[in-house]
Formats: structure tokens, sequence, C-alpha cells
């Protein structure tokens, strides 16, 4: 098989499509370089609206909210949506989920086994992750068959989705399995405690620090809050309504993998390069995979953004990771940037830190 026949985003600058245009400008003194692809302007205006199915999604305060086109607008007290609020950093405050986080983040690190480069317990390592796995089956390991995803397969798409996330935070987490069952390739860009770049972006663009934060250049819709998420990806991509369970489960195993892992993708290494690597790597995985679960928590602790390409059981991407790697085994690592290749996630682990750790004098 040819190279040209081979999947690599080697023409992928850091971000698929100018981040200037979805950034206010202040953040335009972030090192990103730009491409002439134009994309709509994010919908950021109280008075925006977009009509989607029988009801409408409309754009208040950086949010949309999900309404039928008939009802009135809703006059509930906001305080009966805290349990369902997202993973908020302290300083925001008024959120019981963030205060949670606060408190289990510190405690965590204490036993997540310290400087995550270091040697690991493999078989703890992969014992806690398939617990973890086992504690959100069914979600986030196949992709529902009625689908409308009209993502073309294809080695540079023109824009994708991007998400901002932690890989510890139960909200994303179920923004992530979402995304497996509607089959959908994302830019992930992770922003863990002590972010040195991807936090401040999302302050800037939607004016806190709140995770998950989607962006679709699509549509040019921007949102906070996981519920919300979730709701306009499946409206958007499938037609239908989340699968049952998914939003309300959170509350009660979302939790699971962070205290399994021991807080393992929450937290920036402290010996994580600054600058970000000039194309971004790619990862073939799906939510629910042990052994991707923990590529993915490296990841994150490097805060190197990616091309995550969701392969869960019946996913159209499988031909291509077929094509990639001879096998449909996940989790399957690239990195255009030196023509690396990886299929075991211990291979994987140890170039990730040897390669992506600061230079010492």
């Amino acid at each position: 098989m040819s190279d040209s026949m081979l999947y690599l985003a080697s023409s992928q600058s850091y971000f698929s499509t100018s981040p200037l245009q979805y950034f206010p400008t202040k953040v335009r003194n972030f090192p990103f370089p730009s491409t002439s692809t134009a994309v709509p302007t994010l919908k950021f205006s109280p008075f925006s609206q977009r009509l989607v199915g029988k009801g409408k999604w409309v754009l208040r305060k950086n949010r949309i909210h999900a309404k039928p086109g008939d009802s009135e607008p809703s006059t509930s007290d906001p305080s009966a949506r805290l349990s369902e609020e997202n993973a908020t950093v302290p300083s925001s405050g008024g959120n019981p989920s963030s205060s949670f986080l606060s408190i289990l983040c510190p405690l965590l690190k204490l036993f997540s086994g310290g400087d995550p480069s270091q040697e690991r317990n493999y078989g703890l390592e992969v014992a806690t992750s398939s617990m973890s796995t086992l504690a959100r089956f069914p979600w986030g390991a196949k992709v529902l068959s009625n689908t409308l995803n009209s993502q073309e397969i294809t080695t540079d798409p023109p824009m994708r989705l991007q998400l901002f996330e932690f890989e510890a935070c139960p909200f994303c987490r179920r923004v992530r399995e979402a995304m497996t069952e509607l089959d959908l390739c994302v830019e992930v860009f992770p922003c863990p405690k002590g972010s040195v770049r991807h936090r401040e972006i999302v302050r800037r663009s939607g004016g806190k620090e709140q995770f998950p934060f989607l962006i679709d250049p699509i549509s040019g819709i921007s949102l906070y809050e996981s519920g919300d998420i979730v709701n306009y990806l499946f409206e958007q991509y499938s037609g239908r309504t989340p699968s049952a369970g998914l939003l309300e489960s959170t509350l009660f195993t979302g939790w699971m993998p962070t205290i399994l892992r021991a807080g393992r993708g929450m937290t920036l290494w402290e010996k994580a390069r600054q600058d970000p690597p000039p194309k971004k790597l790619e990862l073939f995985s799906y939510e629910n995979n042990p052994y991707a679960r923990i590529v993915r928590e490296a990841l994150c602790e490097l805060e190197l953004p990616y091309i995550l390409h969701n392969v869960g059981e019946g996913s159209r991407w499988t031909k291509l990771l077929l094509d990639v790697s001879g096998s449909n085994e996940v989790p399957y690592f690239i990195d255009p940037n030196t023509g690396v290749r990886f299929g075991d996630y211990k291979k994987i682990l140890s170039y990730l830190f040897q390669t992506y750790a600061a230079a010492t004098v």
C-alpha cells in the first residue's frame, strides 16, 4: 500500500482551521498556524437562534438550551439544575461538582502513583481501567445503528468538531461516550489542571473555565454544559434523543473511572513541554476501551492536542484503521511530527513521556 493511501495528518496544523476565526482578539497572540479554509463565525450573540428538527436551539449567554418549538420559556428554579452542572474550575464557585472536584483532585493525586512517566504496575493499571470500563458499560463502546453522521471519511476533512476537556472529568466523559456512539471524529484539546494553553483559550473565548466546551465549526455553534452538548450532538448527528441512561447514569457511575484511576488524566505533568507539536497527534480509540483510556490520560497530562478517531463496534472508521495499521485493535497512535506509529499502549506511554518532556538544561 502506498503512503498516499495511509492516513496521516501530515498536513494538519495545530488547528484544522484557523482558530483566529473562533476566538476574540485577545486570544490571537497564541502561536497557531492558520489555513485558508473559511469557517462560520461562532454564534455567541444572545439573540442567535438555530432551528433543529421540531424544536429550536437557543443560544443565550454562550449556552444553548433545547426546548420544544411550541413551549413557553422555562421559569424553573436554576438551582434545580445544579446536580447536572459540569465540572468548573474552583475559582468560578457555586457548583457542587466543582467543589467536589476541588477536594477530590488533591486527594486522588496522593494515590495516583506519583510521576506518570515512571515505570508502572501495568497489571494494576489494566485492572483499574477495566473496572472503569465495567462501571460505564454499555455506553461509549459501540456505534448506534441509526446515526445521521455525514462526516466524510477522508484523509483531510476541512473541519472537525473541537472538544476542550480533561480525561478524568465525568461530565467530559459523557460527551466522549456520545461521540463514540455517534461515530464522530473530533479534535481534542486537553485542559488538565495547571494547563498552560487550552484553559486560557476556553476562558477568553467562552468567558469562563468550564468543561467540557464544544465548538462545531460547521454550524458555528459553541456550547458549555455536557447535557446540552450531548443533546445537541444527538439531535444534529442522529436526529434522535440520547441513548437510554447515558445522561442519567453519569451522576451514579460517571465518577467511578475517575476514582478507580486515582485521578489519572486530571493534572498537568510538571515536566510537560510547554509548546505544542507543529502537527496534531492522532489516536484511534473508543471511549470505553481500557487500554485506550490509559493513553488518553497521558495525552491529557501532557496537554497534547490530538485528533481522536472513534472506532467503536460498528464504526465506519474501522476500514481506515485497518488500512493504516493492518488491524482493528485499539489504541493505535500516530505522530506525524516524527513518523512514529504504535499499537501497544505501553510503547505509546513510553514514547509520549520521553518525546514530549521539557528539555532539561
